[in-house]
């Protein structure tokens, strides 16, 4: 029977998928968002510094003079930042022809102090005051244009370098190549772009809830339906309804109807099957006590008469059973098992009757009551036959099996013996005493649920236990 919990099984697993993709899409698909937004501002914002450093560096252009080789730039510029100390936005021009760092290429044995003092700018800005460069500077091939970043001071700037070589006069030689720098401190553009990222990542936290809050309550909404019909399902399974009975979309509503006609289909079979059995039962026993009641019978005759009669009983009880068809119904094992000990106690006054462990509320025997009362009946008058004083029954789960254990404090069952009471076609007077009644039917049962009887000691008692276990047989 372990497919007996598999609708509720897929319907939990589908409900699982079903969050997990929602989970996954907006864990996955939001940050992926976050990163690529963040990515084109920071390079944005790259291409507009570019673009400012680029104007800036056309007016510096624009105010510069060559005359016979000499630069010549006015006091002060028309944008202010050049004119403050330490603004953070500097004007830089050399020589193109670098040749400040031809003792590097050299010898390369300046200290950090050497190169300090050894480079001298043709011009910098008055912002530029008291700053120096200990890294050497670009110097792009003229008409060209490079773009970077440059540590000054220990801080990170970014540098906009350009070359230009300035076209002789009439009387002019020709003027050597020149390199304008244009420096701006980074500080600025990384607090940009951090309280962008800040902005952006609070804003996609704040999406992300509220996404993940629609999700669930549209997953709500949508699986309720699910929820309700596994409930039901659950409800048949237990034995507590007969069909499902609510009102579904139309993808579970044909399903429902579907489950329902096979429900009323096996239910009708099952019915016309026990009658058909039942009336097949009297049919059979009518002749069969004519037949017993006739005096000139030899006592050999009588034996096999009641031999039949017994076999037809024992056969029609086992084709009788529920398993196999009645995977909807359910039983809790404390109602079979509370009334078979008041029951038993009364029959068998002298012995004492009582769970070792007694069943939980939720533990259910999937399949028909008349059966699991067959089962603990036998097993219990066997055990009270036995036994001298004491009788234990045990319910518990392990693993998702039923365990329902009987022990008693008898004699108990010799190995030899028990391999023999599980052997089919053994007669019940072979067996000890009480061991053997009813264990036949016993066996049948437990097999046709798909189940196990073993037979063991009982290391509380000291004498037999017999174990029946049923694979998933009990409820979440």
């Amino acid at each position: 029977m372990s497919s007996q919990r598999a609708p509720q099984g897929k319907l939990n697993s589908l409900r699982v998928r079903l969050i997990l993709s929602a989970l996954l899409l907006i864990l996955l698909l939001l940050p992926t968002i976050g990163f690529a937004l963040n990515n084109a501002f920071k390079q944005q914002v790259m291409t507009n510094v570019r673009e400012q450093l680029s104007a800036y560096l056309y007016s510096v252009l624009a105010v510069a003079e060559m005359d016979d080789g000499k630069l010549y730039m006015p006091e002060a510029l028309l944008e202010n930042q050049f004119n403050v100390i330490g603004s953070g936005l500097y004007a830089v021009i050399d020589s193109a022809s670098d040749h400040r760092t031809e003792s590097d290429r050299q010898g390369n044995n300046q200290t950090e102090s050497d190169r300090r003092a050894s480079f001298e700018p043709l011009w910098s800005s008055n912002s530029f005051l008291g700053l120096n460069i200990t890294t050497p500077l670009p110097h792009p091939k003229v008409g060209r244009s490079e773009f970077g970043e440059l540590m000054l001071e220990e801080q990170p700037h970014l540098i906009y370098s350009f070359s230009v070589r300035f076209a002789p006069g009439e009387a002019q030689r020709q003027s050597a190549p020149i390199t304008i720098h244009i420096i701006k401190d980074l500080d600025g553009v990384a607090q940009q772009l951090k309280a962008f990222s800040q902005h952006l990542w609070s804003w996609l936290v704040v999406l992300m809830l509220v996404l993940l809050a629609i999700q669930f309550a549209w997953l709500a909404w949508t699986l309720k339906p699910l929820a309700r019909f596994r409930e039901e399902l659950g409800q048949v399974q237990r034995g507590e309804a007969e069909q499902l009975s609510g009102h579904y979309p139309n993808e579970l509503q044909a399903v429902a109807k579907q489950l329902n006609t096979l429900l009323s289909t096996e239910q009708r079979q099952r019915s016309r099957y026990r009658n058909a059995l039942s009336d097949l039962a009297h049919s059979l026993k009518t002749p069969l006590a004519v037949i017993q009641s006739q005096k000139d019978l030899s006592p050999t005759s009588l034996e096999q008469v009641g031999q039949i009669n017994r076999t037809i009983g024992h056969q029609l009880k086992r084709a009788q059973s529920a398993a196999g068809n009645a995977w909807h119904l359910g039983i809790k094992v404390s109602l079979v098992s509370d009334k078979l000990l008041r029951t038993l106690v009364k029959i068998h006054p002298g012995v004492a009757l009582s769970y070792g462990k007694a069943p939980k509320e939720n533990q259910i025997f999937y399949g028909d009551q008349s059966d699991l009362t067959e089962m603990l009946g036998n097993l219990l008058d066997n055990a009270c036959k036995a036994a001298r004083n004491k009788v234990m029954l045990s319910v518990d789960a392990d693993n998702g099996k039923l365990i329902i254990s009987v022990e008693d404090d008898g004699a108990g069952v010799s190995p030899e013996q028990r391999q023999l009471i599980l052997e089919r076609g053994r007669r019940a007077d072979t067996y000890e005493k009480g061991h053997g009644i009813g264990l036949a039917i016993v066996g049948d049962l437990v097999q046709s649920y798909q189940g196990e009887l073993t037979i063991d000691s009982s290391a509380t008692l000291g004498g037999a236990k017999f174990i029946l276990s049923f694979p998933q047989q009990f409820a979440e």
